[in-house]
């Protein structure tokens, strides 16, 4: 089976045809330059609209968590009032 595979690499590829392609045939040409510029326009653009939403995101999570702080913080006021509140009415010394 080795023997098989290297004798069939090292076989010299042959031409089928002796025809000879004009390169200007076989190039891309200028709406392939186009068709290929617009894809790299286009690629730029979603980069640019996927970075923008990525950062939107991140700083909608940092706000949420800046409001969730304020929230603990203001329930924690709250709690901290109500004890006091609470220590007033029944004649103690707060702290103490």
């Amino acid at each position: 089976m080795h023997d098989a595979l290297v004798a069939l690499a090292t076989v010299a590829p042959r031409t089928l045809s002796t025809e000879v392609v004009d390169p200007d045939l076989v190039t891309p040409g200028p709406w392939g330059f186009l068709v290929f510029a617009l894809l790299g326009v286009v690629v730029i653009l979603l980069i640019t609209d996927m970075m923008r939403r990525i950062r939107r995101g991140r700083i909608r999570a940092d706000i949420d968590e800046q409001l969730d702080a304020e929230e603990a913080a203001h329930r924690q006021e709250g709690r901290s009032s109500s004890d006091e509140a609470s220590a007033d009415e029944s004649g103690e010394q707060p702290g103490r």
